[in-house]
């Protein structure tokens, strides 16, 4: 399967409802009400067993969260991009309007001087397993995932020489594309301050007032 590039898929007619994030495909639909999800999510199931393929999705009291990805592929394929479509269909059909600028996908990120020394840890602590992408082995592996894929993934950054004054652990927050500005200004306002803009649009380095980092990252430029 040929594991499309982000652009691609998020220029692709008939997906406006969807955002992609940290190379997943995520929409969220406002219900209304936990009845109205259920049926929604009832409708989602009848098309991925149609299509032989699966979201995660994840019901709540107003609304329905739903991600999509190729396992298999380790990426996007052209069967995101048609269940995609199948499931914003369903939900215009039962008047549940998509909130585009709602999803978010959080990462953490741990400096090492050795990871492996420092992975298996917290592969232990937290329970995780070890993410395998395309062309890698486990051994070359440097993310973390949950295995029910509800909790923020975790991955190892290089480090080449020790950084004193400065955090080892920082978060990522992979945000819409359109979305990612308004979120730098909001972490601004609130007391945060800008430690680079080099990189953006694909991301924005941010501390708060102590100093603790944090990263908001989009797609674009990544390919």
């Amino acid at each position: 399967m040929k594991v499309l590039k982000d652009e691609d898929v998020q220029s692709r007619p008939g997906l406006q409802d969807w955002r992609v994030l940290a190379g997943r495909l995520h929409a969220t639909f406002r219900s209304g009400s936990m009845t109205r999800g259920i049926e929604l999510v009832r409708r989602i199931g009848e098309v991925a067993e149609e299509l032989n393929h699966h979201p995660d999705v994840d019901l709540r009291y107003y609304r329905v969260h739903v991600v999509l990805t190729t396992h298999a592929a380790h990426g996007l394929t052209e069967r995101d991009v048609s269940l995609a479509g199948r499931i914003g269909a369903a939900a215009a059909e039962l008047g549940m309007p998509a909130e585009p600028g709602r999803p978010r996908a959080v990462e953490i990120a741990v400096d090492a001087l050795d990871i492996p020394a420092v992975m298996p840890f917290w592969k232990a602590v937290l329970g995780y397993r070890t993410q395998v992408g395309p062309g890698q082995d486990e051994a070359g592996a440097v993310d973390l995932e949950d295995p029910d894929a509800r909790a923020p993934s975790v991955w190892f950054q290089q480090m080449e020489l020790p950084r004193p004054g400065r955090g080892r652990i920082h978060v990522d927050i992979h945000v819409p594309h359109d979305e990612a500005e308004a979120r730098v200004r909001a972490a601004l306002h609130a007391g945060g301050h800008l430690v680079s803009d080099v990189y953006a649009p694909s991301w924005w380095v941010l501390s708060d007032a102590e100093g603790n980092e944090a990263c908001v990252r989009t797609w674009q430029g990544r390919d």
